[in-house]
Order: structure tokens, then sequence, then C-alpha cells
């Protein structure tokens, strides 16, 4: 497992975990950590001999510490962290690695969000995690303060349902940085309406760091941090539409919060930008309106639909990253 990842928002991955299931969210359905898993199970010898099954991989716990350049890690690329089989001894070990090498940036990103704030609110958790420390070969001095300033904590999002079921928790859950991702978004999200039930169905803003009725807001709220968003690559991708993802492009800049456009993924928007071969009709096309409903591309007053827009399966390569002509590349600092 190299260190080097073609994940746009990272320098490297680390993979201390590879494996997983999948939880009941549509982001899960085309996974392509368990496409390529799935490939070589049962090759006698391969790293991935077991599939996408869930195998801990202590031989790769020290692997960050030997990497001298600082970079931004990538955190179990071909897993999740907070999964069930994983055990928290393990987890802290993991921790104490990511606090050891303080001179990184770790970004752990999960679907597991309520294991995650769970875990890491816990006394119990801080006990493994300053015991895993202490019993590190070698280590940077003492330990330094709770949350770790070099952890960034992230929940994966798709559309508006999981907003409102993991970013609220993501909020609760003790980080120095919170993202979400939301790759692949299968529909929109509204960050300034995130519902949230607890403390009479209040709702909050976590793009602009307020909470209460909307409309009638109350500061103090926790904010994100960043925002990635990208639309899904591979076999079986759904569509992205565009207006999906510059809603979300317009709150981050509108409350100063760093955005990044990831990818387009298989499926592009039908403009000029767009270099097609000069046998046109090979790519396969569709009709898409902005609540996800996707039309056949030769349907009669498709046009007249507002918010209709066509879009082109040309693949992830051609489909390229641009958002309206533009690359964004936004970054906590």
């Amino acid at each position: 497992m190299g260190d080097r990842t073609k994940i746009e928002w990272a320098d490297a991955s680390w993979n201390p975990v590879t494996g997983c299931t999948k939880v009941s969210s549509p982001g899960c359905d085309h996974c392509y950590a368990e496409t390529l898993a799935e490939r070589f199970r049962g090759t006698p010898g391969h790293y991935y001999e077991q599939g996408f099954d869930v195998v801990l991989r202590p031989d790769k716990l020290d692997r960050p510490l030997r990497w001298r350049k600082p970079r931004r890690i990538f955190v179990n690329s071909m897993s999740d962290l907070f999964h069930a089989s994983v055990p928290d001894e393990y987890i802290a070990k993991v921790f104490a690695v990511m606090a050891a090498a303080r001179h990184h940036t770790f970004q752990v990103l999960t679907k597991r969000h309520a294991r995650m704030r769970s875990l890491l609110s816990s006394d119990d958790f801080q006990h493994l995690f300053a015991q895993a420390y202490l019993n590190l070969p070698t280590r940077p001095g003492s330990l330094v303060e709770w949350p770790l300033p070099n952890v960034w904590l992230g929940a994966s999002v798709e559309n508006q349902q999981w907003a409102n079921i993991r970013i609220p928790a993501l909020l609760m859950t003790p980080a120095a940085v919170r993202f979400i991702s939301a790759e692949p978004l299968l529909g929109p999200v509204d960050l300034t309406r995130v519902a949230w039930t607890r403390g009479g169905g209040t709702h909050l803003d976590v793009a602009n760091g307020r909470h209460g009725v909307p409309d009638v807001w109350q500061a103090a709220a926790k904010q994100l941090d960043w925002v990635i968003v990208g639309g899904e690559s591979g076999r079986g991708a759904r569509p992205m539409h565009p207006d999906w993802a510059r809603s979300l492009r317009d709150q981050c800049e509108s409350a100063g919060v760093p955005f990044t456009f990831k990818q387009w993924g298989e499926w592009a928007p039908g403009h000029r930008n767009v270099r097609l071969s000069k046998h046109r009709w090979q790519y396969e096309s569709t009709r898409f309106a902005p609540d996800g409903t996707v039309y056949k591309a030769n349907e009669p007053d498709l046009y007249s639909y507002p918010g209709m827009t066509s879009l082109l399966r040309v693949g992830k390569r051609k489909a390229g990253r641009e958002l309206d002509g533009k690359t964004h590349e936004g970054m906590p600092t």
C-alpha cells in the first residue's frame, strides 16, 4: 500500500485497517473500495485475498512516523476507522500514531458518526489513547491537548437526509477541524437548514455557526470548517445535478467556509467545455431535474421544466473537476 494518492484533497493515504461493510445509506451503494478489493478475493498471497472483509493491519501503524516530509494524509481510504469490527484499543493506537506524527495533518472520514462521537467523547477512550501513546517506541515528548490539533474529522453526506443525521453528530464530536464530504452528492443539501431535533426541534445553520428557528437565529452553534463536493464515478455511477454543487459552493462562499470541488464523476453537463468524440451518439445522455428525476434524453417538452439540465456520460477524466469554468480547491488553514 503506497503512500501516494490520486485523491485531490490529500497528499497521501494510510490504511491501518482495510475492508468495510455497507451501512443503510445510498452513498455506500457503489463503493469504489469494495469493487477494487473484491476483484482479488481468494487470490493466494494477495493483499486483498480476503476481499473487502475488515482486516486490521498493525504492520502499517507506524508508517506515518517514517514519512519525514509533512503531508495531508487521508486515513483509511479503503475502510472506515469507526467500523464496529475495529476494537477501541486499536483505534486508540491509530490516534496515538497521529499524535506522535504531529508534523502531518490527518483527515479521518466516516459514515459511522454515532460511534465516532461517543468514542472520542469518552474518558475511557482517552485513557486507552494515553496508554497507546506511552507504549510507542518513539514519541516526540509529552501528549498534546485533546482533541488532537492535527486531526481533522469528517462525515460523508450525500443528501439532506444524511446531512440532518450526520452533521449534528459531527459537531458534537471533539475535533480541531470538522468537514463533510458530499461525494457522491445524490441530492440537494442546505447547510443553513440542517434539521436538529435536540433543543425543541430547532435547526442548525452549520455554514454560519448559528442555531434556532429558521430566520430567528442565535449565535454559538459550531460551524463546519470545510466542505468537499463530488459526483460519482465508476460502474453504475449516478449523475449529480450541477445546481446541487453550485448551491453548496455559494453557501460556502457566503459563509467564508473553504470549498473543494473534487470531480464531476462519470456524468458532466452537456456544454462545449466537454470534449466529445466526433461520434457524439456514442455517449450516454440523460435529462436530469433538480429534484433528482431522470428522464430519457428524447422525451418531449423537457426544456420547459425549471432547472432541467442535459448530462453526458463521458467518464471521469473527460468530465474533469471544473465547476462553471473554475477549479475550487479551498482548504482549512
